[in-house]
């Protein structure tokens, strides 16, 4: 009988109306801030090619654009016509490939700076290493993550070294 006149007691029945009001009140935020984070905004891709007859052929796109995040295929040293360029001089064919990489930022509005991925492919490590300090002149706040890949062979048996770039825009 004590129990029942707890459970009707007027401050009880006060308190445990507050908590159902809070506790359903509280599953509408819930619910709201679900919504919320539903109502996601879908980004198109944006491509862009450097070469478009030379990566038509090939069968890629030079980069890719999805909301901030930029996706750049890996530049090689290579002339409009997809010929190698500055064969057997690694140091030039690794400035070339920063030339194009440095287009392909520019063309979405972007530096070294917004670089946050570097990957390095060559057939060569020991030039790599030589050379790598021009990597200075290109990242002259902070360098981006990545790997340097030593592989038996690129697309092209000219093809010493091939960069390919992660970059996130800032608004």
């Amino acid at each position: 009988m004590k129990a029942f006149n707890l459970i009707l007691h007027p401050k009880t029945l006060l308190m445990t109306l507050c908590l159902v009001c809070i506790s359903i009140h509280g599953c509408k935020e819930a619910d709201k801030e679900v919504q919320e984070e539903v109502a996601v905004k879908i980004e198109q891709p944006e491509y862009f090619n450097l070469r478009p007859e030379i990566e038509k052929a090939y069968g890629y796109s030079h980069a890719v654009k999805i909301g901030n995040d930029i996706k750049i295929s890996g530049a090689v040293s290579m002339d409009n016509e997809g010929n190698p360029t500055a064969v057997g001089d690694f140091e030039q064919q690794m400035k070339n490939c920063y030339t194009d990489l440095e287009k392909i930022l520019t063309h979405y509005g972007c530096t070294f700076d917004d670089v946050i991925v570097e990957n390095i492919f060559t057939t060569n490590m020991p030039l790599l290493l030589e050379h790598g300090a021009y990597r200075g002149t290109i990242y002259t706040n902070n360098f981006p993550t990545g790997s340097w890949l030593g592989v038996k062979e690129l697309a092209l048996p000219e093809f010493m070294i091939e960069i390919e770039m992660e970059v996130h825009k800032m608004d």
